[in-house]
C-alpha cells in the first residue's frame, strides 16, 4: 500500500496537465485517421517529458518506450486519439460534427499522466522489463468511405487503427497490453471489468438492377431498392436462427436509394456490420446474411456486391489482469469500488490486441449522457482521468515488480486465440471479400457466390 500511495502522488503531481489535455482534445475533436492536432498535441507533451517517439508518419499516432534497464515482459499501455460524429451534440464541431461522445479525449489524458508520473525520480525503482505507451488513431468504426480511400491509396490496409498497428510491426515484442476507456457506472463504482465484448465484419453491400422510366417503362427495369428491401427483409427473417448466447447484432443503414422518383433505381447502397462474440460466429453468421442478400437479389434478377472487409475481433480480457487492475483500483479508490460487468455487444479493436496476447480493457466511471449521443460527457474528470491514470501506475508496477512475477504468471496462463500476428493476419484477411454475389449463367440457371476466402 506504502508503494501505491508513492504512485498515487507522482500521478496526481500531473493533475493540472491530465484535465488540461482532457479539454484540449474535447475542444479539437478529430475523426479516425484524422487525428493530426490531437496526436501532435500528445507528442509535444511526450516530447517534454523526454521521450523518443516512433511516430506513424503517414497516419496519426505513435509510441514511445520506457525502459527500467533491467529484463523483463514488455507492457503496453493505450489512449485512443479519434472521436465520433454527432452532429446534434451542443459541443460537435459545427464543420465536421466531430466530437468525443465516447471520451477517448480522457484516455488521451489518462496515457499522458501516466507517461508523466513513470518520469518521476522513484517511479522504476525494483522494476524489470518496460513500458510501451502507444497514441492509437481510429478506434471508432466511421466514416468508412474514407477508410476505404486510405486503403486503396496504400496509406492503411486496416480500417481499425490497433489493427493497422498490429500490421505494421508496432506491437512487436509486447507481451502485454492494458488501457481504461471513460464509462458511466453505478454509484460508488470507478471501474468496471466485464468478460469481453463482441467483434465485427464491416459491409459495403451495393445492390445493382437496371434503370427504366418508372412510369413508362417500368417493367423495362430491375429496381436494385426492391432488391435491397427484400434482402434486409431476408435477413430479417432469419434473426430467430440467431443463438442468443452468440450475441449477433446485424444492423444496416441505406444509404442510397435511388437518383430521381421518376426512374427505376439502378443502384441501392446498404452499410452495416455482422457482430458476434467469437470470431468463428461472426464468420458462419456472416455466411448467413450473405446467402440472405444474394438470394434476394437473385429473386429480383438483380445482383449484388458484397464487400466485405475485417472490423475487429471479439475482446476477451484476460482473468490474471483482471485481477490485478482491480487490486489498483482498489488500492486508488478504496475496497468494493471495482465491479464485474456483463458481456459487451459493441465492439473495440482492442479486441484485436487481446487475439494475440492478454489484454484488459475496463471502464472507469466520471461519465454522464448517453455514450455515442448528444448528452455525453465526461462531467467528473477525477473519475474518469485521475483514478485510471494513478490505476494504470500502480498496476504496471504490480506487473513488474518482485522479477515481474505477477507478469510472468499472466504470460504464462493466457491463452490467447491465435499464437501469432502472421496466424492473426492470414485468418483476418480471409474475412476480405469483395465480388458480385449472382452469377447468371448462360444457360439460365444462377449460382450464388457470397464465401470469403
Amino acid at each position: 500500500m506504502e508503494r501505491a500511495k508513492q504512485l498515487m502522488e507522482m500521478v496526481a503531481k500531473y493533475e493540472s496537465l491530465i484535465y488540461d489535455t482532457a479539454d484540449y482534445i474535447w475542444k479539437n475533436p478529430e475523426t479516425g485517421y484524422r487525428e493530426w492536432k490531437t496526436s501532435a498535441y500528445m507528442e509535444e507533451h511526450f516530447e517534454a517529458l523526454g521521450y523518443t517517439l516512433t511516430k506513424a508518419g503517414n497516419i496519426p499516432g505513435f509510441y514511445a518506450d520506457l525502459d527500467t534497464g533491467r529484463p523483463g515482459p514488455k507492457i503496453a499501455i493505450l489512449g485512443e486519439l479519434d472521436s465520433l460524429i454527432v452532429g446534434n451534440h451542443p459541443d460537435a464541431d459545427p464543420e465536421t460534427h466531430a466530437v468525443h461522445a465516447c471520451g477517448h479525449n480522457a484516455q488521451c489524458a489518462i496515457l499522458l499522466g501516466v507517461a508523466a508520473a513513470m518520469k518521476e525520480p522513484g517511479a522504476l525503482d525494483g522494476l524489470c522489463g518496460s513500458i510501451r505507451f502507444m497514441a492509437v488513431p481510429a478506434e471508432e468504426l466511421i466514416e468508412l468511405g474514407f477508410r476505404e480511400e486510405l486503403r486503396k491509396q496504400g496509406v492503411i490496409r486496416y480500417f481499425g487503427g490497433k489493427v493497422e498497428f498490429i500490421s505494421r510491426g508496432y506491437f512487436d515484442g509486447v507481451d502485454m497490453a492494458m488501457m481504461i476507456h471513460s464509462g458511466k457506472l453505478p454509484e460508488g463504482k470507478t471501474l468496471s471489468v466485464s468478460q469481453g465484448c463482441n467483434g465485427c465484419i464491416t459491409k459495403n453491400i451495393t445492390f445493382k438492377g437496371v434503370a427504366s422510366h418508372a412510369g413508362g417503362s417500368p417493367e423495362a427495369g430491375k429496381n436494385a431498392l426492391y432488391a435491397a428491401t427484400c434482402g434486409l427483409n431476408a435477413v430479417n427473417a432469419i434473426r430467430e436462427t440467431f443463438v442468443d448466447s452468440e450475441h449477433i447484432r446485424f444492423h444496416p443503414i441505406i444509404t442510397e436509394g435511388g437518383a430521381a422518383v421518376n426512374a427505376i433505381p439502378e443502384t441501392a447502397k446498404v452499410e452495416s456490420y455482422v457482430r458476434g462474440a467469437s470470431f468463428d460466429s461472426i464468420r458462419d453468421y456472416n455466411k448467413k446474411v450473405n446467402l440472405a442478400l444474394a438470394g434476394a437479389a437473385a429473386s429480383l434478377g438483380c445482383n449484388v456486391e458484397l464487400d466485405d472487409h475485417p472490423g475487429y475481433f471479439p475482446l476477451n480480457n484476460d482473468a490474471n489482469m483482471t485481477e490485478i487492475l482491480t487490486e489498483a483500483m482498489e488500492a486508488v479508490t478504496g475496497p468494493g469500488t471495482v465491479t464485474r460487468g456483463s458481456w459487451g455487444t459493441g465492439c473495440t479493436d482492442m479486441g484485436d490486441v487481446s487475439a494475440i496476447m492478454p489484454a484488459i480493457h475496463p471502464h472507469a466511471s466520471g461519465s454522464i449522457g448517453t455514450g455515442h449521443g448528444k448528452d455525453y460527457y465526461v462531467a467528473d474528470k477525477k473519475a474518469g482521468c485521475l483514478y485510471p491514470a494513478q490505476c494504470l501506475t500502480v498496476a504496471a508496477s504490480m506487473f513488474l515488480e518482485n522479477d515481474a512475477a505477477r507478469a510472468k504468471k499472466v504470460l504464462a496462463e493466457a491463452k490467447p486465440y491465435f499464437k501469432s500476428k502472421d496466424e492473426y493476419l492470414a485468418a483476418i484477411d480471409n474475412l476480405t471479400m469483395d465480388k458480385d454475389a449472382v452469377i447468371y449463367n448462360e444457360d439460365g440457371t444462377v449460382t450464388l457466390d457470397f464465401c470469403q476466402r
